[in-house]
């Protein structure tokens, strides 16, 4: 039987991270993963996969049609899907092979098979051959999988999650995405992109639940000038296979017929089959791990981070929560600030928020400042074409500290590094006004926004 200090089960983001640090800081680590390669969901099947595909099918359209207005002209561009999912594949298998050689690195322990836990710092590894392990500590890092939807039956195929729509043989001639999140709108815009119809349908009266309001009125606005068909307050009741061709239905509304559909409603956690029953870990009416501030459950030496636990399901937050319990474990003081955790969607243009919703911050009595300043007025947003949406920063009346960034526009994604360091740190909209940036880069709306918070925007 193999002993260890920690055993990680599961190596997707948050739990290879880590296992890294735990072995940085001198434990003997092990970490089981049940795929046959490291890096979980996010590298295998989620983050990177359509991030690469989403380059890609921006550049084809990019080429296809937008060219002509930069001075460049272009003739026969072609879709090549197959050279398309063959470069997101190379990737995927680079950077799985990188967290390979981290581990050989750390001299952390692999197991492939899926973990168990049988006792209290004891975890069976199902593989050929199974095998137990023992551990002081134990963390549950086994991140989550697509949420169903009574009536749509999933058969892996035309009617699938997001796991299918990476990896689509040839473009849907229309494809059905339900759910308006950021799952179904970055892949929606891939097919799109290539040529495909694109049907969301959504329950909610709104896209994109959870971000800000105005951020999310825009993106619709401009996502259906780019030609997605928003249903909104939708209540989907069936979809299933006919005759080679799919067909969605919903309360009060015709039967939808379609080539694909993709079943984007949302994430649950892998919290079944680990054995936590017997041990009576608590959970929530959801299914996730109840944790304290350092990560442990009611079980001592039992602890989980990531789509584990409650909170945002993202990689980087489960990354964050890896880093401060190992550090934890070892008698450190590990954090994670969760009003500074950026949620960014890869969509054309991009969305980026961190800290409080102007919703929420109504909701909770907050009184706040509100600064808004147009990608349209940037010179360097304009010198690269990309002009569409705004900066809105929210700001609390007396204190001007910063309470929330929302980004719609080019680069968002990168410019809310910006963001989360400014309320990680406290920051005031003075001190992002204050603060010199380059001229000309798409970072001065966050500049002009900081200075509109206080009616003074310079360049509107």
């Amino acid at each position: 039987m193999s002993q260890h200090d920690l055993i990680v089960i599961g190596a997707g983001p948050g739990g290879y991270v880590a296992a890294i640090r735990a072995a940085q800081l001198g434990l003997n680590v092990a970490c089981i993963e049940k795929e046959g390669a490291l890096g979980g969901t996010c590298l295998r099947v989620g983050c990177i996969p359509s991030k690469a595909l989403l380059e890609s099918s921006e550049l084809y359209q990019l080429a296809s049609a937008h060219l002509g207005e930069y001075g460049i002209k272009v003739n026969g561009v072609e879709c090549d899907l197959p050279g398309m999912m063959q470069r997101k594949d190379k990737i995927v298998s680079v950077l799985c092979k990188g967290i390979e050689g981290l581990f050989r690195k750390n001299k952390i322990t692999r197991y492939f098979g899926h973990g168990r836990i049988i006792a209290q710092g004891r975890v069976l590894v199902e593989g050929s051959p199974s095998q137990e392990i023992t551990a002081k500590n134990i963390l549950i890092a086994t991140g989550s999988r697509s949420a169903p939807l009574p009536g749509v039956e999933v058969d892996g195929d035309l009617i699938g999650t997001s796991t299918e729509a990476l990896q689509y043989p040839e473009v849907p001639g229309h494809l059905v995405v339900i759910g308006a999140g950021v799952i179904g709108l970055e892949l929606g815009c891939v097919w799109a992109r290539l040529g495909s119809k694109v049907t969301v349908l959504e329950f909610l009266p709104r896209i994109l639940p959870g971000m800000d309001q105005e951020i999310a009125t825009e993106a619709q606005k401009i996502f259906s000038k780019q030609g997605l068909d928003f249903r909104l307050g939708m209540r989907v009741t069936g979809a299933r296979v006919q005759n080679g061709r799919c067909l969605v239905e919903s309360d009060g509304q015709p039967p939808i017929d379609c080539d694909r559909v993709l079943l984007a409603v949302g994430r649950i956690p892998n919290t079944d089959d680990l054995g936590l029953e017997p041990l009576n870990v608590a959970r929530n009416q959801r299914g996730f791990i109840v944790v304290d501030r350092k990560f442990q459950t009611s079980i001592p030496g039992l602890y989980a981070i990531g789509d584990a636990i409650p909170g945002p399901m993202l990689a980087h937050k489960a990354e964050e929560e890896g880093l401060a319990c190992a550090e934890c474990l070892v008698g450190k003081y590990g954090h994670v600030n969760y009003d500074a955790i950026p949620g960014v969607v890869y969509t054309d243009p991009e969305i980026a928020s961190v800290g409080k919703t102007e919703e929420q911050l109504q909701d909770l009595g907050i009184k706040y400042r509100k600064g808004v300043f147009p990608f349209l007025a940037n010179g360097r947003a304009k010198a690269i074409g990309q002009t569409e949406g705004r900066v809105k920063m929210l700001a609390h009346a007396e204190t001007d500290r910063v309470l929330g960034i929302h980004i719609i526009g080019p680069r968002a994604g990168d410019l809310i590094a910006e963001a989360a360091m400014a309320i990680e740190f406290g920051a005031s909209s003075e001190d992002i006004a204050r603060t010199s940036h380059a001229h000309p880069t798409l970072a001065e709306v966050i500049k002009e926004a900081a200075f509109a918070v206080d009616g003074r925007a310079i360049h509107m």
